[in-house]
């Protein structure tokens, strides 16, 4: 009787996670504790934050199998496998892979964007280019330093600061290191109002600083109905690849402006919104597994998604001088730092840091013709990367 209960409480034992737990599951579990905090109590892009760091914890449980990296790796997704062996996130996961949650995202971003100050101002579109010349500079140096094409396109992607695009582009190109590029894009995102303003300061004069902007033309309702079709039209003609995402996108913001489907609108805006928000989070939670995401190459991509942020931010700037030049001092040049596609915030930061050289002025929906365009522009990069390497 008294081995009948040694072996009972030994089977148990052996087939608890407890006993398969290893260092590397408690730093990971760690992590996602350090994320977590981030997101609840430091507020720091929790609507995603919060849902990743929980997937990054699930992922790390052993004996869980909930979720199977080894049946992502390979472009080519192993049905066999996932509907056999896989587990809760595994079956979850097929949205990030075959690109179905970065494109919902997109259409509910789209149903919530407002691209008027974009129309009203289309010079706006190159600083929302601008911006984007982080992604394509760390591709460089990425592939300097030993990745892959494919993980250099990935990784360089994170200077657009925009978490959906990063996800799209980083399951096709670097499954792999999925984890890691979310985690850094997020991240750097809800850092925004930490890392631009010394960006901003040092390339640019207080006299430039303080430039007052002329307010900006009403756009017409038909302005704002054509632009979505017309801009679907042009970049999916020139870049097949961006059409998901950019089509998502501008589906959104047609709805939104034809004004007759407010019922789908609120919809896209709101439940839809949610429900793809946390499964996207916790299933590229799930992908930060040890085996993957502990590694110095984890540290790498980090800096590099700072590098891209930073240069991105730089590059807006930096052209917004060279118009604010051409122009005879018409343009500031800080709304350019909102060529990055982090929504509205980056804008915010325009203004806030415009003020403290003029308090009397009011850059914000000067800076949001930037902001939206680099959220387009974001997108038709990771169509060109795409293109390129898929």
């Amino acid at each position: 009787m008294f081995d009948v209960f040694v072996n009972t409480i030994s089977d148990l034992w052996t087939t608890s996670g407890l006993a398969a737990m290893q260092w590397q599951n408690w730093l990971m579990i760690g992590i996602s504790f350090v994320l977590i905090y981030l997101a609840i109590v430091r507020g720091f892009e929790p609507l995603l934050l919060l849902p990743i760091a929980f997937g990054m914890f699930l992922t790390n449980l052993p004996m869980t199998e909930m979720f199977h990296m080894d049946f992502f790796v390979n472009k080519e997704i192993d049905f066999g496998q996932v509907m056999k062996n896989g587990g809760l996130l595994d079956f979850l996961y097929l949205g990030v892979k075959l690109g179905i949650y970065p494109s919902l995202i997109f259409l509910g971003i789209g149903a919530m964007t407002d691209f008027g100050p974009l129309i009203a101002n289309p010079k706006s579109f190159l600083l929302g280019a601008a911006a984007q010349l982080g992604i394509f500079v760390t591709f460089v140096g990425a592939v300097m330093l030993g990745f892959s094409p494919e993980f250099a396109a990935a990784i360089g992607i994170i200077g657009g600061a925009d978490g959906p695009t990063a996800i799209y582009v980083a399951k096709s190109l670097a499954p792999t290191i999925l984890g890691s590029i979310a985690v850094a894009a997020y991240s750097y995102m809800a850092l925004v109002p930490l890392i631009q303003p010394p960006i901003m300061r040092v390339l640019t004069t207080k006299k430039e600083r303080a430039v007052v902007m002329k307010q900006l033309r009403p756009v017409s309702k038909t302005e704002k109905i054509i632009f979505p079709i017309a801009v679907t039209l042009v970049v999916s003609l020139i870049v097949p690849s961006a059409a998901p995402l950019l089509g998502m996108l501008m589906l959104g913001n047609l709805m939104k402006e034809s004004g007759v489907v407010d019922r789908l609108v609120k919809t896209a805006q709101n439940e839809l919104m949610n429900i793809v928000t946390i499964f996207l989070g916790v299933t590229v939670g799930a992908t930060a597994t040890a085996d993957y995401f502990l590694t110095f190459q984890t540290i790498k991509i980090i800096i590099l998604g700072l590098i891209a942020f930073g240069i991105g931010t730089a590059g807006g700037v930096l052209f917004g001088k060279l118009m604010y030049i051409v122009t005879k001092g018409q343009v500031n040049p800080l709304i350019g730092s909102a060529g990055v596609s982090a929504v509205p915030m980056a804008a915010r930061v325009s203004q806030r840091v415009g003020a403290e050289s003029n308090p009397t002025n009011f850059l914000l929906m000067h800076a949001m013709g930037p902001n939206v365009a680099g959220v387009i522009g974001s997108a038709v990069a990771a169509g060109v990367l795409l293109a390129i390497f898929a």
